[in-house]
């Protein structure tokens, strides 16, 4: 399986991620763009800053130079480079901040990237301070697939980033064999990217981690089950998480207890970052097994959790974003923490037709905590149409709620 740079020759899927690009170019010196592998990250700096040279670390041969002779290479890339997988080559950091100080009235000189992000944003932070601006690319959101694929519904927009996977190469070519392709993806990741950075021990261990994790999407993390249930270290649980989690492979929901007190349960939820994995490591290769399958709930709940992080990072901001589950068995799957403070609870339910009883959770949650600053409360489900169920809860359509994120965060 050819995990190279996809070619020029496909179609490109223009990525809502460009504007704040183009913006933090005219900003910034220097800037990285980050995410797990074959995001799209170097196509899409390849199709948007044609007039840079594009230079990849890939290749052996230019990364025997960069380490060698940084001065040379860097000479040689001239004033507008994009210089691919940048950890490779973490000493050429230094001469680029000196190369950047002597030429600081200039913007958009460099452009990174990195799948490793964990090291990489270390050395780009430590380095770079106040020089760089930071963007985290995520494979295809809903808004980027539906109008190429011709998506025509919310279930359509489930069923495709579920079975077909949201990484540009699956939705580009509908000629790959979709289980090897992620076979071959996570076994690259464990070998480029686990054994060759990180001291994690057995590989077979953290590929049954992995199995283990994506059966529990969705549900609170609990780390000592983990360890029992594999042999293994609670530390080493830790690890293997921070990994993956730095990876851009899952994401943990923090729980919202400030000022709520000890009645609220704090460990994180689980969630990966493409349902596609998910499917994959869990064997679920039919709309059947899908829909009507004992992951189904957890699996839309992950689906949507995964569609409005890529909503803060294709605008270039930090997630803030919780749930909420009290000791009394209160739950709202998702709380959006919008400008000064406000809260917006969403309930996530895998239904075409919400009623208000989907909303009970939020109506209590309204009562219990009125200290909060609660506004607009939302159930997010597979409807085509956005219904009111009253004067607090909305049932809302997948598209209306991008457009409403929209609206909340450029006001």
């Amino acid at each position: 399986m050819d995990f190279g740079v996809i070619s020029l020759a496909m179609k490109y899927i223009s990525r809502q991620i460009e504007s704040k690009l183009k913006q933090l170019i005219k900003s910034f010196p220097s800037i990285a763009v980050t995410g797990p592998r074959q995001s799209g990250k170097s196509t899409l700096l390849i199709n948007i800053l044609n007039d840079y040279n594009y230079i990849t670390l890939d290749d052996p041969l230019k990364r025997e130079q960069a380490i060698s002779d940084p001065l040379f290479f860097i000479e040689s890339a001239g004033e507008k480079a994009v210089i691919d997988e940048i950890q490779y080559a973490p000493q050429l950091l230094s001469y680029l901040k000196i190369k950047i100080d002597n030429s600081r009235a200039k913007k958009g000189l460099y452009v990174f990237t990195g799948s490793q992000q964990f090291n990489l944003i270390k050395n780009l932070g430590d380095t770079l301070a106040g020089r760089i601006g930071l963007l985290d690319l995520l494979p295809f959101s809903v808004g980027e697939k539906k109008i190429s694929l011709q998506l025509k519904s919310p279930l359509d927009y489930f069923t495709h980033a579920a079975l077909k996977g949201s990484y540009p190469e699956l939705v580009l070519d509908k000629s790959i064999d979709i289980p090897a392709w992620y076979g071959a993806y996570i076994q690259t990741y464990l070998e480029r990217d686990i054994r060759g950075i990180y001291n994690i021990g057995s590989l077979r261990d953290f590929q049954r981690f992995m199995h283990l994790l994506a059966g529990r999407c969705a549900q609170i993390l609990n780390i000592s089950d983990f360890a029992k249930d594999l042999g293994i270290s609670v530390p080493t649980i830790k690890s293997w998480l921070s990994i993956l989690e730095a990876s851009r492979i899952i994401y943990l929901l923090p729980p919202y207890y400030n000022n709520l007190g000890k009645r609220i349960i704090k460990a994180p939820k689980l969630y990966f970052l493409d349902i596609g994995i998910v499917c994959y490591l869990t064997g679920i290769r039919d709309s059947q097994h899908l829909l009507q399958g004992p992951m189904s709930g957890a699996l839309f709940e992950n689906f949507c959790i995964q569609e409005t992080i890529k909503l803060f990072f294709n605008n270039g901001l930090i997630p803030q974003l919780y749930y909420l589950r009290t000791g009394n068995n209160l739950e709202v799957d998702l709380l959006i923490e919008g400008p000064a403070r406000t809260i917006f609870p969403i309930e996530l339910k895998l239904s075409k037709t919400p009623d208000l009883r989907m909303g009970s959770n939020i109506s209590r949650f309204k009562k219990l905590f009125s200290n909060l600053n609660i506004r607009q409360c939302f159930i997010l489900s597979l409807t085509d149409k956005t219904i009111p169920l009253n004067s607090d809860i909305t049932a809302v359509t997948f598209d209306d709620y991008i457009t409403w994120f929209y609206n909340l965060f450029s006001s």
